[in-house]
């Protein structure tokens, strides 16, 4: 076995490789930059109010206190004007300033009488309310770089900058192939030792979370060669593959033989952790596999842990006190599905692989190291955000 540092060590070093599409910004919410975006053009274009109020030059302010209000400037205004020496324009949020003006007071604080504008704002500077050329952005400059995840707060950037396109990277086609006879599906009346199968609808929700919607499920029962032939089909119809079940050490457990049979490449298998000890990686070519252990609870850590990471993305990490203590043994890493208020994080019960309940309410992971055996009420504990 290795440890979890020397596994996230190997995915790091073997992402998934993709290729590149250029798509509207309409279409590319989570997707990844695939190269860096510069701006086309100085952000905002021109000298820009950002109040209502009123536009006047600083100096002549100050030496004639009184303004006479001459024009108005509206955002959007086609054409604009200069401004005399003691005078002030109306002008409002967004519009350009006139000519000769360099300072914008707002509405709220000045007097109006007879036409003429007096000022009450005793703490007023030269620039006030005035958004400069370029100020968010230069024509030129870096806006957002490459492999970024694009949020609205990205995808409304780009847009004030006048682009409407944008590389990111394609999005994988995923196979999840469950294995087991014992399986049934949701729905349908179980047998005499059989259960429901839960692992794909878990890990297709996962995946759609994350924009990945080519997701194809095989089912194989746990037979070497049907296995490699199942194997052998979602090598070539997918980017990325993930095996739940059948990659341990049991007579039943087929997947690392199936994989070297399909000429997979074995990168890992078996890592000092729980839950998830037996998880297998390899890859063949640009392709990508994950052998992730049968139990339900196993399968959705090793996918936040190692699965996201392969796809270049991680999970948020902060640390938190715990809200109680706990014991541990030495020798795993344990990632303990748990609460976190805003305040203090919680470990929850039902912490063992086959039981879901937990995970159902968990919106974090403590991880908690291999040689650690105590955590002490109040400590901080890393935790992995599972809202991402």
């Amino acid at each position: 076995m290795i440890s979890v540092t020397a596994a996230k060590k190997i995915i790091a070093a073997n992402p998934l490789v993709l290729s590149a599409e250029t798509r509207p910004l309409s279409e590319v919410l989570q997707r990844r930059l695939a190269a860096d975006v510069f701006s086309p053009v100085d952000v905002p274009a021109f000298i820009q109010s950002s109040m209502d109020g009123y536009a006047f030059s600083y100096a002549s302010w100050k030496e004639k206190k009184a303004l006479i209000i001459k024009g108005e400037m509206q955002a959007g205004a086609k054409t604009g004007f200069a401004l005399a020496p003691g005078h002030a324009a109306r002008i409002f949020t967004g519009a350009p300033l006139p000519d000769g003006a360099d300072t914008v007071i707002m509405q709220e604080q000045v007097t109006i009488h007879n036409n003429t504008l007096t000022i009450t704002d005793e703490n007023l500077q030269a620039g006030n309310s005035v958004r400069l050329a370029g100020s968010a952005i230069k024509a030129g400059m870096l806006a957002v770089p490459k492999d970024t995840l694009l949020s609205p707060g990205a995808i409304g950037f780009l847009a004030g900058m006048g682009i409407n396109r944008v590389p990111v990277w394609s999005m994988p086609a995923v196979g999840v192939i469950v294995t087991g006879k014992e399986l049934q599906q949701p729905g349908a009346p179980l047998s005499f030792g059989e259960v429901y199968e839960s692992n794909s609808f878990a890990l297709k929700a996962a995946l759609q979370k994350i924009q990945i919607d080519a997701v194809k499920t095989y089912t194989v029962e746990d037979d070497l060669e049907l296995v490699k032939q199942v194997l052998t089909q979602a090598l070539s119809e997918n980017d990325l593959v993930l095996l739940t079940g059948g990659v341990s050490v049991g007579d039943y457990d087929f997947v690392v033989q199936a994989a070297a049979a399909c000429g997979v490449e074995q990168l890992f298998h078996k890592i000092k952790q729980r839950p998830g000890k037996p998880l297998f990686f390899g890859k063949k070519e640009n392709k990508l596999v994950f052998g992730l252990p049968g139990n339900p609870s196993s399968v959705l850590t090793c996918f936040y842990e190692y699965v996201l990471p392969a796809l270049k993305i991680q999970l948020p990490t902060m640390h938190a006190p715990l809200a109680n203590s706990f014991k541990k043994t030495a020798g795993l890493t344990h990632f303990l599905k748990a609460c976190w208020d805003g305040e203090k994080v919680l470990p929850l019960d039902a912490q063992e692989s086959y039981r879901m309940r937990s995970f159902a309410v968990a919106n974090c992971l403590i991880i908690v190291g291999e040689e650690t055996t105590f955590c002490e009420a109040g400590s901080l504990a890393e935790i992995h955000l599972l809202s991402f």
